[in-house]
């Protein structure tokens, strides 16, 4: 099968492509940088922007399916930063697939959609789309997720859309990177009581999910619905960020600084930002404070009755594997 995946030069997107080429299939990939490496094992990279849609359609011509992995992340930025890549690239896509007589289309969307602000504890498929957003990555999120479910047509084109949670492993240029270069400037701090249990997800089992979302798809089975992916098991996850700082050599976090004040400084910095007009995110923002004080879990029986998911690789094999890439490729963790 011919497949296109969008951001397949990124991190999730890179063990899509490489497990798509382990099937056996033919990838094409779109993005927005050169990917020589994935050149040299016969991938065929497109090079463009997702708000065109010209340049969007001649990547679409002549694939079976689409695996859409690419888009604006991140918690700071302009309206127009999110809205242009995540909602009118998304419907580029959807209306390229439809063009081209693509047969399946899976989304890589966010467990942040369904976003309000409050705790979410074990939460299945049946939560509304969130709003109260705080962050424009997943008030775009939330639309593009919409608009990909509501393409789907049992005569044409099947969509289905994937929410991984904090997905993390070898190659993670965000979050892991992120948690070691605060700790190693003592920035970070425990928002909230410390005992608030999150869902993560390995870079691994993330990627398995979407191959077998197509495999659902191809068996007439997961159209036009929407999956939390995760470990399958929460982590408490202040005692997580510790545990991969103890085995960085680096000390724990036990500073504490309450949800109220948190959420406080959020607002303060982030009229700052907008005012000056600075480089960069603010160190705290009102989304951040939540995420890091609230427990946000959520339930994976239907990813496991629809789709055949399990996830593989398990937390702690995971985090020792990283860590050992990490000493071994320094920068790998240095932000």
């Amino acid at each position: 099968m011919r497949i296109l995946v969008t951001g397949g030069g990124g991190f999730l997107g890179g063990y899509i492509v490489r497990a798509l080429l382990g099937r056996g299939h033919e990838v094409v990939v779109f993005g927005r940088s050169a990917q020589p490496d994935l050149e040299e094992k016969g991938v065929r990279v497109f090079r463009g922007d997702l708000f065109d849609a010209v340049q969007v359609h001649e990547a679409c011509e002549g694939v079976e399916a689409v695996f859409h992995a690419a888009a604006q992340t991140g918690v700071w930025g302009s309206w127009e930063s999110f809205y242009r890549p995540n909602v009118v690239g998304t419907q580029n896509v959807i209306d390229a697939c439809r063009e081209h007589g693509v047969k399946y289309l899976i989304y890589t969307s966010t467990p942040s959609v369904v976003f309000t602000g409050e705790a979410i504890k074990n939460a299945d498929e049946s939560l509304p789309y969130g709003g109260n957003w705080l962050c424009y990555y997943a008030h775009t999120k939330s639309i593009a997720e919409k608009e990909v479910i509501e393409a789907d047509d049992p005569d044409g084109l099947r969509t289905v859309a994937l929410r991984p949670h904090l997905i993390w492993g070898v190659g993670d240029p965000h979050l892991v990177p992120r948690i070691i270069e605060r700790a190693k400037r003592g920035r970070l701090r425990i928002v909230g009581e410390g005992d608030n249990l999150v869902d993560i997800t390995h870079v691994v089992n993330a990627a398995s999910a979407h191959l077998l979302a197509l495999d659902a798809l191809e068996r007439g089975v997961g159209g036009g619905k929407a999956y939390f992916i995760s470990q399958g098991e929460p982590v408490r996850l202040w005692d997580w960020i510790n545990d991969l700082l103890g085995r960085m050599g680096l000390p724990p976090v036990v500073k504490k600084v309450s949800l109220k004040k948190a959420y406080a400084a959020g607002v303060v910095l982030e009229c700052v930002w907008k005012v000056l007009r600075l480089r960069g995110e603010p160190p705290m923002t009102r989304f951040v404070a939540v995420e890091l004080a609230k427990d946000h879990y959520f339930n994976i029986e239907a990813a496991r009755r629809d789709l055949g998911y399990e996830p593989s690789v398990s937390t702690d094999a995971g985090l020792e594997e990283m860590v050992e890439e990490i000493r071994m490729c320094p920068s790998t963790g240095s932000g």
